[in-house]
């Protein structure tokens, strides 16, 4: 083998090597690439990843501090409606009571009246004998009116006429400017079985008040019956 062909076997070598060094050159570029974009897409989609945790986070806490804000608004709005409503229905029982102390200024018509109240509460309390408690100042109107009612009271129960003791204890006077923060009562009786354990007030100050009540339930209908009565212990002084 001449020198001519050593030097083209060499050439041939050189340039398998050379061949082999640029194919294994692009693998690794090739792969090289392949693993950056693999990465570069996993860091972007982790970053996507955080950035959306992060708008749920505050999109949670803005939703919240909107609820905060609803519920602290709605409670102002129904303080306000309360407290107007409590305005409206103090200014109501003011005039109230002022109309009532009109009601036992007649002298005939207060009278009818509290026979009308003895009748109804011994309706109600259906007892053979009770005690009656009226405020001094109408002890007269009730002893005038004591048999009619007894007699009206005996017809519509078909019982014989109870036996109603007036008792010497007496209701509160009607309220004054110079009695104002003492115990009041507007007119009325108030009835009790004879061993105190059932009492019936039936003065005008319970009537209107549980009258008042009940006409501020948001169901009540005018069509039911109201019986403004309370039934209470009467605890002797």
């Amino acid at each position: 083998m001449n020198d001519a062909d050593v030097s083209k076997q060499i050439q041939q070598m050189v340039r398998f090597i050379r061949q082999e060094a640029e194919e294994k050159a692009n693998e690794i570029s090739v792969s090289a690439e392949e693993e950056f974009n693999i990465e570069k897409l996993q860091l972007v989609e982790a970053e996507k990843k955080k950035i959306r945790q992060e708008y749920e986070r505050k999109d949670k806490q803005v939703q919240v501090r909107k609820k905060i804000e609803y519920s602290m608004q709605l409670n102002a709005s129904r303080i306000k409606v309360l407290q107007a409503q409590d305005d409206l229905v103090n200014s109501m029982k003011e005039v109230g009571s002022k109309e009532l102390l009109n009601v036992s200024q007649n002298g005939n018509s207060y009278k009818h009246l509290l026979k009308d109240l003895i009748v109804q509460s011994l309706l109600r309390l259906k007892e053979p004998s009770v005690l009656l408690r009226c405020r001094k100042e109408d002890v007269d109107f009730v002893e005038s009116v004591l048999d009619s009612a007894k007699e009206e009271y005996a017809q519509k129960a078909t019982v014989h006429p109870p036996e109603i003791i007036v008792d010497s204890v007496y209701l509160p006077p009607a309220p004054s400017h110079a009695n104002e923060h003492d115990l009041f009562c507007s007119g009325g009786v108030v009835l009790a079985s004879r061993d105190g354990k059932i009492v019936l007030e039936n003065t005008l100050d319970a009537r209107s008040a549980s009258g008042f009540l009940v006409s501020l339930l948001p169901n009540h209908s005018k069509e039911l019956p109201i019986q403004p009565l309370m039934v209470l212990k009467w605890v002797s002084p």
